[in-house]
């Protein structure tokens, strides 16, 4: 039975419908956009707020150890984002010190965990870089830090944004001490696994002066050197400047002994493994005419190779006392060697199957053009003691921060560098974004 509107009914029912309609329609456009937005668009979205967060905290940086303003700051904001925060995680050997680890927790049902990371502390580096937003303080960020505490704030806002999209914890780390390879031990030994999780994964990133900026660089397996920082005191026997034959004079032996550590690399190392020795700060002395009793060196030693860095270590040994032999100082005064613990690390090793995956998540989002595979580098990290000496699969990345023409004029400023920045901070932040974005949700995609 079809029943007759009558012409009233029927114009009272139209305004109905197409009331019912334009709201539905409404509806939609409301919410498709949404959904179907891209990361970059989300992403791209949010580079506004994090360029502010980015040049505030590029204009305030604090030395390793000191970040109580910096990890506040991080804490803050990862707490606005919803974040489970908890701050002061970690303790050093120095029972005086405090920690400023930053761990925050975003739970999303079950899943893996994975641990995405940044360091946020400054080196003591006078910036020359000329930005309106320059620190002024004589401590840089000149490693990129604030790069990386930006990026860390930027993928806690899109993961938080996508929880839909992905199962398990998102544990973000906002590690203090890192230039002085101190920050993820000290984590570490305050229970960070057993006190809030212990992840199935572990990244990072680190933006990287000798690639472009917009791209993301990768290798698998041996990455960064093992450290090792050595002091060596050189003792002589003073007196005046004008009777040097009345002296053991330390200023040559150390003259002596630094040149002859450069025989080590060049002659006591098999050339096809890379190995470096620098002497960066020297000590000794307090007047033109007087040759003093000490000069105290100050060295960083870097390798891949286990057993060669064994060998090179007893090697700085050796070289310094044979020096002073040959010269006549008594054996009372032999050169002090001292080695560092608190200030080595071993290698950086990122896990190959990890890493490969990560490249390949990036890829689909970046392109393969601006992801691309590079060499193993002497800088080094303590981020890989997050990986439990190989147990927990990890892998660090880095985000290219290089002016294209200024590398290839070879004119671009390295890392620690008081003249470094990247070169488009907007553009670095948004690939660097993208890409841990995309790598989380690649390892906790449900």
């Amino acid at each position: 039975m079809v029943q007759w509107v009558g012409p009233r009914n029927r114009e009272t029912a139209k305004p109905r419908n197409l009331r019912a309609m334009k709201r539905t329609i409404l509806l939609l456009l409301l919410t498709t956009p949404l959904l179907a937005q891209s990361l970059d668009e989300r992403v791209q979205r949010e580079i506004p707020t994090l360029l502010e967060t980015y040049k505030t905290l590029h204009a305030s940086p604090e030395l390793s150890m000191q970040e109580a303003k910096t990890s506040a700051f991080v804490a803050k904001r990862l707490r606005e984002l919803g974040y489970e925060v908890t701050e002061r995680v970690g303790k050093y050997k120095d029972p005086a010190a405090t920690c400023y680890g930053v761990v925050a927790l975003l739970r999303n049902g079950n899943g893996p965990t994975v641990l995405v990371r940044s360091d946020m502390d400054g080196l003591p580096v006078s910036e020359q870089t000329g930005l309106e937003y320059a620190s002024t303080s004589g401590v840089m960020h000149a490693c990129g830090h604030d790069v990386h505490m930006t990026t860390l704030l930027g993928t806690a806002k899109l993961l938080a944004d996508l929880k839909s999209q992905w199962r398990g914890t998102v544990m973000l780390i906002g590690q203090p001490a890192e230039e002085v390879v101190k920050g993820a031990e000290g984590m570490l030994a305050d229970g960070l696994y057993e006190r809030f999780a212990r992840p199935d994964y572990a990244i990072a990133l680190h933006d990287w002066a000798t690639l472009e900026v917009g791209k993301i660089g990768y290798r698998a397996g041996e990455f960064m050197a093992a450290t090792d920082s050595i002091n060596i005191t050189i003792r002589g026997a003073g007196g005046h400047g004008a009777a040097p034959h009345t002296t053991k004079d330390p200023v040559v032996l150390a003259a002596q002994t630094i040149l002859a550590l450069q025989t080590i690399v060049s002659r006591e190392r098999p050339p096809l493994q890379p190995a470096v020795i620098t002497v960066g700060k020297i000590e000794g002395g307090t007047k033109r005419n007087i040759i003093p009793d000490d000069v105290r060196l100050y060295l960083t030693v870097r390798t891949f190779d286990a057993a060669l860095r064994r060998r090179t270590l007893e090697s700085i040994q050796r070289i310094p006392r044979g020096l002073a032999i040959a010269a006549g100082v008594p054996d009372d005064r032999m050169p002090v060697y001292e080695h560092l613990d608190h200030e080595s690390v071993d290698a950086t090793f990122n896990d190959p199957a990890l890493t490969t995956r990560l490249a390949n998540a990036i890829t689909r989002e970046l392109g393969k053009e601006n992801v691309v595979e590079i060499d193993p580098a002497m800088v080094s990290e303590d981020f890989g003691l997050f990986a439990l000496g190989r147990r927990i699969p990890a892998a660090l990345l880095v985000i290219g921060a290089a002016d294209p023409a200024a590398l290839a004029a070879g004119t671009q400023p390295g890392l620690h560098s008081s003249k470094f920045a990247p070169a488009d901070p907007a553009l670095a932040l948004r690939t660097g974004v993208r890409a841990a974005v995309a790598s989380v949700l690649d390892l906790l995609k449900k």
